[in-house]
């Protein structure tokens, strides 16, 4: 497959840097004995998406150092691909945010130990690699705080050290001194049986989840590995049924050219298995099936007329005294509103024109599903000028009239709920804001009503909540304890000309905090109810799961992630509302059973309006899998369908 060199904004490639760029290709196809990788060179942060692969721009004056990293980060994303099974690893990695965080980070660490562990030079490579990352800002190398250290960063080159033998790098030894006494403390003996199972993800994955239970990071629901190794033997039966099956088609069949065709059928299977392992949806088909009839069941009955009830796992407030629901021209002026949106507007006018070319192509889809239709010949009704030639030919003819027929496009709104946590700074907010831009102008020409939304907290590390906790003296499980802000961009109702200076208002500094998703996905869900349009579609836009410093340092590690997952399931399964997520450089997944994940913020644009396509595409139905011969409800939406959006300039 040809390597695309598409870049970020005006840096251009370097013509003597392709040479090196086919060789680093080739040898990430080789390690990951994956021939089918798609291969891009961009300025932002390298990733690994499915079968694409980012790696960094070569500078145009390289030196050995620039070479060792550029590689480093290539056989890092080949390891992962050649010896990791996403399967495995999502079924036995923790709901705790924190203890996810530790459990993925000891993964990468495991496959980049095997790559270095049998080829010296993907060890230097590695090794140059993780130098550059952790000296990059110097932000590491200034942490004095065992708070400010990430845990998983420590507990992953800790782990490294044990299972290569490489000490770590020098920018980030502070941060593995700060947490070594501790990790080794109460986890030591863990760590040293890490190597006995290096080359086993299974028993790999049991040993960390034992060690995150010494450092105190369980789930509250134990891990069970009677239930894991039940699903093991399942799959083993599975595939030895499989296999007498395909002996005794084999041996049923009388000629060659038979069992060739049942290869190629068996591998035609095989390849639809990967499809659906790479999916956005985390789930099994007959289950998706299972969600969608619910869904159809559903679409037959009248909206609720109140809000979902609060039933679930337990979630509070320690005090709404200071959440805030706020316009965004309360948080600036006007002057300042109009000086950022300017800075949005330069800082991605390259990328105007791409989303542009794909809302018009939404546009497009949209307008044609109002096209107007009509009845001819008709009694009485609208007069057809068309048929008056009849009557002037022949004064005996009686008139014709028409009728323009309903149309099945239904009045809609649309909410763009926008994630403003302090990790989505920088490029990830900026393509946010201007697709959002671009899109609610292009469904406002189409008659589709658009509100954008935004939350965060109004302050770092709880703010005047977690004074007031403190001032009552630090009561037990006091649940979220952050304040909420909630602000919204534009309403439904307010013409986009009135609202277009207001998504500048995300360019401001410290405006990006933190992010509780639950109660703003519940905030969003409820404004949507008070609509009186027919369909209601709500698309989140974040980056990860909830995170609030203050909240979790005082209840339990996933108590945010718990909170955030029952919502989901409420409004999927018993709201009206269609629901869909897009995740940027995170996995969501996992959370979204409409979701897709994308690497590149530039991809934001395009999977933006292909979603929303696919949901207002109704003419085109999903076939039923589930053997009950209906066909399968809801709008056009092939959830375990792999996303390819690929944007060039």
């Amino acid at each position: 497959m040809a390597i695309s060199n598409r870049t970020k904004g005006p840096t251009r490639s370097d013509p003597g840097a392709e040479p090196l760029k086919r060789s680093v290709a080739g040898c990430l196809r080789a390690i990951a004995r994956r021939s089918e990788i798609e291969i891009t060179y961009a300025t932002d942060r390298p990733a690994l998406t499915g079968d694409k692969a980012r790696l960094p721009e070569p500078p145009r004056r390289m030196s050995a150092a620039d070479v060792a990293v550029l590689r480093g980060n290539a056989d890092s994303m080949a390891l992962r691909l050649g010896c990791h099974d996403n399967a495995v690893h999502r079924r036995l990695a923790p709901e705790s945010a924190a203890a996810r965080a530790v459990f993925d980070a000891v993964e990468q660490a495991r496959v980049e130990s095997i790559g270095s562990r049998r080829m010296p030079g993907v060890a230097s490579n590695i090794s140059a690699m993780l130098e550059e990352r952790y000296h990059r800002g110097g932000k590491y190398e200034s942490i004095t705080d065992r708070a400010d250290a990430p845990l998983e960063d420590a507990v992953a080159l800790m782990v490294r050290e044990r299972l290569t033998g490489e000490k770590p790098p020098a920018a980030a030894e502070k941060v593995v001194a700060l947490w070594r006494d501790h990790v080794e403390e109460k986890a030591g003996a863990n760590l040293d049986g890490l190597l006995g199972s290096i080359e086993d993800q299974r028993a790999f994955a049991r040993s960390v989840r034992d060690l995150l239970t010494s450092l105190d990071m369980a789930d509250e629901t134990p891990f069970d590995r009677e239930d894991d190794d039940n699903e093991d033997e399942n799959d083993a039966d599975q595939d030895d049924q499989q296999a007498n099956e395909g002996e005794a088609e084999e041996q049923s069949q009388g000629d060659r050219a038979d069992i060739q065709s049942t290869d190629e059928a068996a591998d035609d299977v095989d390849e639809g298995r990967l499809d659906e392992s790479d999916a956005p949806s985390g789930e099994m088909p007959d289950e998706a099936d299972e969600g969608e009839a619910e869904e159809a069941s559903e679409s037959s009955k009248p909206p609720p007329q109140r809000p979902i009830e609060m039933r679930g796992p337990p979630y509070k407030v320690f005090s709404e005294r200071n959440d805030e629901t706020i316009e965004a021209e309360e948080l600036c002026d006007a002057e300042e509103l109009a000086r950022l949106r300017s800075y949005l507007d330069k800082q991605l006018a390259h990328l105007q024109g791409v989303v542009g070319r794909l809302a018009n192509r939404l546009q497009r889809r949209l307008l044609a599903q109002q096209s107007r239709a009509w009845e001819f010949d008709l009694e009485e009704g609208q007069l057809d000028p068309a048929r008056l030639v009849r009557v002037v030919m022949d004064p005996f003819q009686p008139l014709s009239f028409k009728q323009e027929k309903d149309t099945d496009f239904r009045d809609t709104v649309v909410t763009l709920l926008i994630d403003n946590s302090g990790s989505m700074r920088g490029r990830p907010i900026t393509v946010a804001a201007t697709c959002a831009d671009i899109l609610a102008r292009t469904l406002e020409r189409c008659g589709v009503k658009v509100e954008i939304l935004g939350f965060t907290t109004r302050a770092w590390k709880g703010g005047q909540s977690r004074e007031a906790w403190l001032a009552a003296g630090k009561p037990a499980n006091p649940g979220r304890l952050n304040d909420l802000r909630h602000i919204i961009y534009k309403s439904a109702d307010a013409p986009w000309r009135r609202a277009r200076k207001n998504l500048g208002l995300m360019m401001r500094e410290g405006l990006l905090k933190e992010n509780i998703d639950g109660e703003a996905l519940d905030w969003a869900h409820k404004r949507l109810l008070g609509r009186p349009e027919q369909r209601k579609i709500l698309m989140v836009i974040s980056d990860g799961a909830p995170v609030d410093d203050s909240t979790l340092s005082v209840n339990a590690g996933n108590y945010l992630e718990r909170h955030l997952r029952w919502m989901i399931e409420e409004i999927e399964t018993r709201s009206p509302v269609e629901l869909l997520a897009i995740g940027i450089g995170h996995d969501v997944t996992r959370y979204y059973r409409r979701a897709v994940t994308i690497i590149d913020a530039e991809e934001l644009g395009g999977a933006m309006t292909e979603k929303l396509a696919e949901l207002f595409d109704e003419k085109v139905r999903a076939p039923s899998r589930s053997g009950s011969g209906r066909p399968a409800p809801g709008p056009s939406y092939e959830p375990r369908r792999p996303v390819r959006l690929a944007v060039t300039r």
